[in-house]
């Protein structure tokens, strides 16, 4: 018998724009999950809900009493990358399923505020205009790996950074705000110009892989 394939709804946005999602998985993308949203979504009886990203100060984020909801209708729920990373460390115990570096750093007490995933973006296009902390605490980390800074330079740097308010956080204003030697900030701005990872758009394709390979078909 031929597989069917199930009816999936995905909330991306800043992470991984739609039309990139849309190459790797066949599903209804919508704009960054807000409270409410998971309620409305359950109304086109879907059989998974993906949750990459959604709000978090700008208007009121996703319950957990909605997918909780989600959950108990027999819907699979997976997140990953930001808002779906941190929900998915908090009910995974429940049946929601958590992919990812940023998943796993929530889950494992490394980061805990919503600070350390939030970015501010275009809501017309979805282009990402901040740096989310916790790509740059990936990507500082891959240069003290390198040899390129000491730990120290990469505590500062840290410090610096948590210090900047969300939506002004980029690599330009840190490395402008941080007192670091001008070498050092020189090799650090190639480094990152070069080789910085956007892990949040990792953890947001591994979600739609996943789903794609473990979820996606039915008898």
């Amino acid at each position: 018998m031929k597989s069917k394939n199930k009816k999936i709804i995905v909330f991306t946005g800043p992470s991984l724009h739609p039309d990139e999602a849309s190459k790797i998985l066949d599903a209804d993308y919508r704009p960054p999950v807000k409270r409410g949203d998971i309620l409305e979504a359950l109304e086109d009886n879907p059989d998974i809900i993906a949750i990459i990203d959604g709000v978090f100060h700008q208007q009121p984020a996703v319950s957990h009493r909605e997918i909780l909801n989600a959950l108990n209708n027999g819907v699979n729920v997976v997140g990953g990358a930001s808002m779906g990373a941190l929900r998915a460390s908090e009910l995974d115990d429940f049946g929601m399923v958590g992919i990812g570096y940023v998943y796993r750093q929530y889950k494992e007490g490394m980061i805990e505020s919503d600070d350390d995933v939030a970015v501010v973006f275009n809501p017309e296009t979805s282009e990402q205009l901040s740096e989310a902390f916790i790509s740059m605490n990936y990507n500082l980390q891959k240069a003290v790996k390198s040899g390129l800074i000491s730990k120290e330079e990469f505590h500062k740097l840290i410090e610096t950074s948590k210090s900047i308010y969300y939506p002004r956080r980029t690599y330009n204003g840190l490395l402008k705000k941080v007192d670091l030697n001008p070498d050092t900030i020189n090799a650090l701005k190639k480094f990152l110009n070069e080789k910085a990872v956007d892990i949040k758009k990792e953890d947001a394709i591994a979600v739609l892989k996943y789903i794609k390979k473990h979820l996606n078909t039915s008898g």
